[in-house]
């Protein structure tokens, strides 16, 4: 087997990245010039500047996404700065024209300052469409978000915050049709609290789930440790752990039905597993490891196992939502992504596996399906509309 890591490097040295800019126009002759640039360009300027809202229908602005990072989070490599940022970022960038159809552009940023990032963002804001900001660590990330989502008219999403919490719900809603339990019977024990597992938290809170426990490096959420908490964590003690109880992770497995690791490899034993309610479902999404092997946890009884990795069953991977998603919001124009149109993605994705191809090793799509964007973007788009977010 070639060493994959080696094998990409080749790739982008040979490449020299992973993008370009083509031309929708021509370009051969002297009209051509005329048309696309001086003297026709000052037409559509003229429009815009007397209804700004042309500018979706004489610029790219009605199809492209700025994808923004300052390299404060990346992948699983931690705050490696901006420039390390940009395969990233360029590689989210294909996702989005491959999957979505979209003109997208990564922008790295060299500042780790909020309220500069919240800043120079807005200002760029005219050019795009969308907004998705990327690999900006937490809490951080959660407060840009949050700003610009107020203060922009345009759609502002954080990937690895909602992305991961959408595919994650999808996989979820099918996984408990294999194993034939109800979301409001549940109990799920949730290990990562940052930016990804609290969203994964507040979705599943959303769908129905009840009973959820919170774990981070420092144990179990609890509303008793409140102030010792960042805003995000807080928000987690309203909605986490009911009952205030004080319990180890491996003890709070006994009384789960579903685990969702969002966390650190190897932190889900066997032993635990074998504890949980009968059929257990776990979504071990650590990368590259995740907190429990893939055959060990079915040796352990799982029923149900996803992981972040490709080359098991079940890959719980944010492609299978991001670009169907801005690809909804993008098609009707909306203001912002809101929590129902997230929670539309996430049923659109699980409405693509059939109940007859449902079965433990498949209740999440291929994230090569071609039919992933479009089914995702037809719900969001609908759920905009029913919302009054979409301005088509």
């Amino acid at each position: 087997m070639s060493d994959i890591y080696q094998d990409a490097l080749k790739l982008h040295a040979e490449a020299k990245g992973k993008l370009e800019v083509q031309l929708k126009v021509p370009l051969n002759e002297s009209h051509d010039l005329s048309l696309a640039y001086t003297p026709g360009v000052a037409q559509p300027c003229r429009e815009i500047a007397q209804n700004k809202d042309n500018v979706y229908k004489y610029t790219w602005k009605q199809n492209s996404v700025a994808v923004v990072s300052d390299g404060t989070a990346v992948l699983g490599l931690g705050d490696i700065g901006p420039e390390a940022a940009m395969p990233v970022m360029e590689g989210k960038a294909i996702l989005f024209k491959k999957f979505g159809n979209i003109d997208a552009v990564p922008i790295c940023l060299d500042t780790k300052d909020p309220k500069e990032i919240i800043q120079i963002v807005k200002a760029m804001a005219p050019t795009f469409g969308g907004i998705n900001l990327e690999d900006i660590s937490a809490p951080r990330c959660v407060e840009i978000e949050r700003t610009l989502i107020q203060e922009l008219d345009i759609p502002v999403f954080h990937d690895d915050q909602h992305g991961t919490a959408i595919v994650v719900t999808a996989g979820l809603l099918n996984a408990l049709k294999v194993v034939g339990k109800k979301v409001e019977d549940i109990t799920v024990v949730v290990s990562g609290t940052g930016a990804a597992g609290s969203s994964i938290i507040k979705m599943i809170h959303t769908l129905g789930v009840k009973e959820i426990y919170g774990f981070n490096i420092n144990g179990i959420v609890t509303k008793e440790d409140y102030d010792q908490y960042d805003f995000l964590t807080q928000e987690l003690t309203q909605i986490t752990n009911r009952q205030g109880k004080r319990m180890t992770m491996a003890e709070a497995m006994c009384e789960a039905d579903v685990f969702i690791g969002v966390s650190a490899p190897g932190l889900l034993t066997q032993d635990m597993v074998k504890s949980m309610k009968a059929k257990p479902i776990v979504f071990a999404m650590a990368n590259p490891e995740p907190e429990i092997k893939y055959d060990d946890a079915i040796a352990a009884g799982v029923t149900v196992m996803g992981t972040g990795r490709s080359d098991f069953p079940n890959q719980i991977n944010n492609v299978l939502a991001f670009p169907g998603l801005f690809r909804g919001a993008l098609d009707v124009r909306a203001k912002k992504i809101s929590e129902g149109m997230k929670l539309a993605a996430a049923k659109g994705l699980a409405s693509l596996v059939s109940d007859e191809e449902l079965s433990p090793t498949y209740v999440i799509p291929n994230a090569l399906d071609p039919r992933v964007a479009k089914v995702v973007a037809a719900a969001v788009a609908k759920e905009a509309r029913d919302e009054g977010l979409a301005r088509i």
